[in-house]
């Protein structure tokens, strides 16, 4: 009887003693329109933690933010020259890597994030991207899925930026995350983690929606769903912008 009564105290305090720090998160806005001026955005990301205890001794919070597109497989083709001409040799494909991807922490990573939490949380840029594996014959297989963070952080889609969130008295945080024009619609996966000596303490989740609006909207709707009059459509621009060209140009030429 004593013994189960132990069994059942510890299950009861496990849930208290996990949930001791939690975030409580706030968004400058959680939509993002595409519009067809669009030329970026920048999402502040800010909270608090909430606390039933007082601050425990040791080791200071850290909060780490990152914020996640859509993600798809990609298909990454190796070049190599041959025969005085640059051909397709070896090709992998990534089975999972987010459109955009940015991480903003309150120190550096390695310093706040042991290997072992971020394997488990996928939180780096290198965890994100998702690679089974590859054919036997292929040589060096993983250099495919770092081609994938090469170009899109040349492209400004991935970052990391260490020390950028602010961490007031262990309680109050915020940072601010920029999101290029080129963005994927769809939902994008903000996350954020408090961790203490390496160790993730806490997390939450919340979603931004990114949409196309207006004319945009209406034109990608119709292209998918109305392929024929798109094109259509496409064509009778296309024939009346040449015209109004030449038409212009010749008036220009009499005058």
């Amino acid at each position: 009887m004593l013994k189960r009564l132990i069994t059942l105290l510890v299950l009861c305090c496990t849930p208290a003693l996990a949930e001791d720090e939690q975030v409580v998160l706030g968004l400058s806005q959680d939509r993002v329109a595409i519009t067809a001026t669009f030329d970026g955005s920048e999402i502040l990301i800010f909270g608090a933690v909430k606390r039933e205890t007082p601050i425990p001794p040791g080791p200071p919070l850290e909060v780490i933010v990152a914020v996640a597109g859509p993600s798809s497989p990609v298909m990454v083709r190796r070049k190599e020259r041959k025969v005085g001409i640059w051909v397709n040799t070896d090709s992998v494909l990534v089975d999972s890597a987010p459109s955009f991807y940015a991480v903003a922490t309150s120190g550096p990573l390695d310093d706040i994030l042991t290997d072992t939490e971020d394997l488990r949380y996928r939180i780096s840029i290198e965890r994100a991207i998702r690679s089974v594996g590859a054919a036997m014959h292929i040589r060096g297989a993983q250099d495919f899925a770092d081609a994938v963070v090469r170009i899109r952080e040349d492209e400004n889609l991935y970052s990391i930026r260490e020390n950028t969130v602010a961490v007031d008295e262990q309680t109050l945080f915020r940072t601010s995350i920029a999101m290029p024009a080129d963005l994927t619609e769809g939902d994008y996966a903000a996350r954020i983690f408090l961790t203490r000596d390496g160790e993730v303490i806490s997390q939450y989740e919340t979603i931004i929606d990114v949409r196309k609006v207006g004319l945009e909207r209406f034109l990608y709707n119709m292209s998918r769903q109305q392929p024929v009059w798109y094109g259509l459509m496409s064509l009778v621009i296309a024939i009346a912008a040449g015209w109004g060209a030449s038409t212009a140009f010749r008036l220009l030429r009499e005058t």
